[in-house]
């Protein structure tokens, strides 16, 4: 794939889909900390119903703290590895607290030495709270950088040094976002509704299903 086809592909996700957004639902650099910390082997769609109530009564790293570790766990049980996910939340909390004045670091490296803090949430983190250009590959990416060919790689590192060095700087701000979102409703895993997507024609898919 060349620099022209890749070039059209963001252009017409950006017609598409001028602003996207996370779906996970957050009003502060910390809630959204919390929320990709959460999001781990979960949905979105859970992680929102659940950090709703919990954000209310609990929406710092003092007041989390306060609230207790048990006390996290009756508002976050209904996620998957809710227990170590409440461990790394009241560690990192409490690094927040002592190290940054409650705030979050915008800085990679303090990032992830956070608990439950990887490379992943960290780019989540500095791109959606900070602006950074930069790109978090989950599954859904990892997916959809392989199949159409934008950025071919055997491991997610390999996918994100491929993605930033291939996708134009114009775009790359909202790229993370388009992607997880085409692979989320469009370029789904098992059965990719290219009928009705948008870049059918540009992608590289062998396999492509037009039912």
């Amino acid at each position: 794939m060349n620099k022209a086809i890749r070039t059209e592909i963001f252009k017409r996700f950006q017609t598409q889909n001028p602003e996207p957004k996370t779906e996970l639902n957050y009003s502060s650099t910390f809630e959204l900390l919390i929320a990709v910390i959460l999001s781990a082997q979960a949905t979105d769609k859970g992680v929102n119903k659940a950090t709703t109530k919990l954000f209310q009564i609990a929406n710092t790293a003092q007041k989390i703290l306060d609230l207790g570790e048990d006390g996290l766990k009756i508002h976050i049980k209904t996620i998957g590895l809710y227990h170590s996910k409440a461990q790394n939340i009241m560690k990192t909390c409490e690094i927040l607290v002592n190290q940054y004045d409650g705030e979050v670091p915008d800085s990679r490296t303090a990032l992830e030495s956070l608990y439950g803090v990887g490379r992943k949430t960290a780019n989540v983190v500095l791109n959606t709270a900070f602006g950074h250009l930069t790109m978090a590959v989950d599954t859904h990416i990892f997916r959809v950088s392989n199949r159409t060919k934008i950025a071919v790689g055997k491991n997610v590192n390999e996918v994100e040094k491929k993605l930033l060095k291939f996708i134009p700087k114009e775009y790359l701000y909202y790229a993370h976002h388009w992607l997880i979102l085409h692979g989320r409703y469009t370029c789904i895993a098992r059965k990719p509704r290219c009928h009705s997507c948008c870049i059918e024609d540009l992608c590289e898919f062998k396999d492509k299903i037009n039912e």
